[in-house]
């Protein structure tokens, strides 16, 4: 994986945790128990891209 690859990959975590900051804000200051469960799905799903491209990173590393 080249430099320039590196550095999209953790812009790219960057942009998930901000997303998931987001969300999670949201998710806080709602009443509506159908909306709650959509954001809290959607933090998870966030949260799963944030750690595959963790996991990437960290392999690449123990090359």
């Amino acid at each position: 994986m080249t430099q320039k690859e590196l550095l999209y990959v953790e812009d790219a975590i960057g942009h998930e945790q901000s997303v998931i900051c987001i969300l999670e804000n949201i998710l806080n200051n709602l009443e509506d128990s159908s909306l709650a469960s959509f954001m809290s799905k959607q933090i998870n799903k966030h949260d799963s891209i944030k750690e595959k491209m963790l996991k990437l990173l960290e392999d690449k590393s123990n090359e």
